[in-house]
């Protein structure tokens, strides 16, 4: 009998497999090649904004600490990339840098640039193109608005912004100089991620209806070390903030999926934290007097959870966890009316007719690398030996030099960086409304639904 029943279900997913699988045709994908209309600088918003090409794409990194070390692995490894300048406030990274990156591999070594706002410099200069920005929080803002002023693209690490003022200054200036502003938002760009947002493209999952997203990830370690984090910079965050404090790992993918700003729109948002628990635990048990950790010094609740709803009736739920001992988690679940999928904690996959089980896992992996989009698999080699998280910092750095050497839209925008960004303040305010909704900002300015989906384009 259960035979039978086995045989019965590979049959009917047979079906559905010839059915429902081979739909490209009928659906787009998520890569597309672009009509080039002629570029204009005269509209007042940046919705799949161009510049032209950019041959030889110069940038200047600053921040040299966790992310920073990593851009330096990439980048000079791409075709088109020169790196002009390299700057920290500590001068012992900028000199180790240059030792390690360049003069080890008899590379041309960047202008090196000290102290803490030695950065301006590098800003104001006429020979680069591209600001990479690797500092600590507080300063994303502050040096992307001064970098597009003076002329340059800006790539900014996450979040870009830790206010809803800062969030509407990026997207001003932005609009303003008519520079890229892109958020440097890697998990969209994950080999599982990429392959499911082309799924759903093509209709696989049908309406969606319901994302999660996460940043579960035991950081007490790392956050309580004293010299992961400069000055415990990211710790000091978690002192004076709750809320999400860290949305765009899990926020990020989703939105892309869900075409925010590109025919929907995140309209209200409500969030809760737990009360905070394990980091005075953890401080108070592993950690001497002479730490200055130790008490009750903590407003970030160990488990935040915020839920978001969209102009077309969609729902987001995020989760942020950087206290508690258990394995890292992105959730990354998708569920629509005709399928699911999810990838934390076990790799999940369901369609219908028989959406009450997950296909088998070699089926899963299977239908992943079918829809794996072509532009990706070009690279997958090549981001895999590079690295960068599995291959997917690499990719993110490659599509954003690809398209500045092209003139193409780049994958985010400066409402992707505005809107993924809002959420820690908008949990924060809700947090202290007794977990009351709050209004999402337009960051579009009702031009939200002008597009009708998010393409990533090719020439």
């Amino acid at each position: 009998m259960n035979f039978f029943f086995s045989i019965l279900f590979y049959f009917n997913f047979l079906v559905f497999f010839s059915q429902e699988f081979n739909k490209d045709i009928i659906y787009q994908s998520l890569f597309a090649k672009y009509k080039s209309p002629p570029i204009s600088y005269n509209s007042k918003h940046l919705l799949e904004h161009r510049v032209e090409p950019i041959d030889k794409v110069r940038i200047g990194i600053i921040g040299l600490g966790n992310r920073g070390q990593m851009a330096l692995e990439r980048l000079p490894k791409i075709v088109g990339v020169q790196i002009r300048a390299i700057s920290d406030i500590d001068s012992s990274k900028v000199n180790q840098s240059a030792e390690r990156y360049f003069l080890s591999d008899n590379m041309q070594v960047p202008d090196l640039y000290y102290g803490s706002s030695d950065w301006k410099s590098i800003c104001e200069r006429d020979d680069i193109d591209l600001i990479y920005i690797c500092t600590h929080w507080e300063l994303h803002t502050p040096i992307a608005v001064y970098a597009m002023n003076h002329g340059k693209h800006v790539a900014v690490e996450v979040p870009a912004a830790l206010t809803i003022k800062e969030c509407w200054e990026l997207v001003k200036t932005a609009e303003k100089t008519k520079k890229h502003c892109i958020q440097l938002e890697n998990c969209m760009y994950d080999f599982f991620e990429i392959s499911v947002h082309n799924m759903a493209k093509k209709g696989l999952f049908g309406e969606l209806v319901h994302t999660e997203g996460a940043y579960i990830h035991d950081l007490r370690a790392l956050n309580f070390s004293d010299t992961y984090y400069w000055n415990h910079w990211r710790l000091k965050r978690l002192q004076k903030t709750n809320g999400n404090t860290y949305p765009t790992h899990g926020l990020g993918p989703l939105a892309h999926i869900l075409n925010i700003h590109r025919g929907d729109k995140m309209e209200r948002l409500v969030s809760m934290s737990s009360n905070q628990f394990g980091l005075t635990q953890y401080a108070n048990s592993n950690l001497t007097n002479q730490s200055g950790w130790q008490g009750n010094q903590f407003q970030k609740g160990d488990m935040n959870i915020t839920l978001i709803k969209t102009n077309r009736g969609k729902t987001i739920m995020l989760q942020h966890d950087v206290t508690s001992p258990r394995p890292y988690s992105r959730l990354f679940t998708v569920s629509g009316t005709n399928g699911f999928v999810q990838k934390y904690p076990v790799k999940g996959m369901a369609f219908e007719p028989n959406a009450h089980r997950s296909i088998d896992v070699e089926q899963l992996s299977d239908t992943l690398l079918k829809y794996e989009p072509k532009p990706i698999k070009n690279i997958k080699d090549r981001a895999k030996e590079i690295g960068g998280h599995g291959g997917m910092d690499y990719i993110m750095d490659y599509r954003l030099i690809y398209c500045l050497r092209n003139g193409l839209p780049l994958d985010q925008d400066v409402y992707d960086a505005a809107e993924w960004s809002a959420v820690i303040a908008l949990s924060k305010k809700s947090i202290k409304k007794n977990s009351k909704g709050v209004k999402f900002p337009d960051f579009t300015r009702g031009k939200w639904d002008e597009l009708k989906k998010v393409s990533y384009y090719v020439n």
